[in-house]
């Protein structure tokens, strides 16, 4: 990897794209529209940044079209991509699609990505990215996510091999409880075990996930959390309420990671309101 002179690294996310088939809209849109909108946004304004990571539901249904429309986009970018699963996502019609990702011998999507310090004598780190999609065998209506022996095994080594380096783990399903109770039932599974490996491991610095389509943030166990919007939509305010089939057309957003020797920066940027707005001063 090439070391960038600045203070930082820079990490793109987004997730639960949930592309669907051509004519196919949720909440009135199509999510492959709103996706190439937020990421033609992103590129323009962060075209420093080292790495996309989308962290799952590429696909409403995981048939080889829905794979098929996301391709183009992600051709010819100007940086390197990591697609991960979901469960609305299958592995096999991904790799028919995307056959350069990287498959753990497991058969699972999972990879590592290891950057230089940002700054001179700053922090190495370390991105461990999961496949939490529970299947096959797949099951109708089966949403939950979980990390089997093999998973947990890999997890378990690139931890030992990280060294110093500053660990950042990236999943679809959250493993914790975000007191929306609906999608709480359908969290990562695997969460006790879980958190009984990685808090062995004090430089697992924060935990990266989607599912749920809000922004949400805070500590899970001791370790920091930040989960992400989607582009297309979101899940309305349900703390407390059963039901993970909700969707409202609250503002997409992706997200900006900043790895600094100062610790671990998150920003979450709604996309059309940064574009329905123009910059102003305190003296407009």
């Amino acid at each position: 990897m090439t070391t960038i002179n600045r203070m930082h690294h820079k990490i793109l996310v987004f997730t639960d794209i949930h592309i669907k088939s051509e004519g196919e809209k949720i909440v009135g849109y199509d999510p492959l529209e709103r996706f190439d909108t937020g990421l033609k946004h992103a590129l323009k304004h962060h075209p420093d940044a080292d790495h996309l990571i989308l962290t799952g539901d590429l696909t409403h249904n995981g048939r080889p079209d829905q794979f098929a429309r996301l391709k183009p986009l992600l051709a010819d970018l100007p940086l390197p991509v990591t697609l991960m699963t979901g469960n609305h996502d299958r592995r096999d019609t991904l790799l028919e699609a995307f056959p350069d990702q990287l498959v753990t011998e497991s058969g699972h999507l999972m990879r590592v990505i290891d950057l230089q310090g940002a700054a001179p004598f700053g922090p190495k780190d370390r991105l461990i990215c999961l496949d939490t999609l529970d299947g096959p065998p797949w099951r109708e209506h089966h949403h939950a996510g979980a990390l089997c022996r093999a998973r947990m095994e890999w997890l378990k080594e690139q931890l030992d091999t990280a060294g110093e380096r500053r660990v950042s783990i990236f999943m679809h399903h959250p493993p914790f409880h975000t007191g929306f109770d609906g999608m709480d039932a359908i969290r990562m599974m695997d969460h006790d075990a879980f958190y009984d490996l990685v808090k062995q491991y004090p430089n697992v610095a924060h935990i990266f996930a989607g599912h749920i389509h809000r922004t949400i943030s805070g500590t899970a166990h001791g370790i920091g959390f930040t989960i992400f919007k989607s582009p297309t939509h979101q899940m309305p305010m349900m703390l407390g309420e059963t039901g993970y089939a909700h969707s409202v057309p609250e503002p997409g957003a992706y997200g900006i990671i900043l790895l600094s020797d100062e610790g671990v920066i998150v920003h979450s940027e709604d996309f059309d309101e940064a574009r329905r707005h123009a910059v102003q001063g305190y003296d407009d």
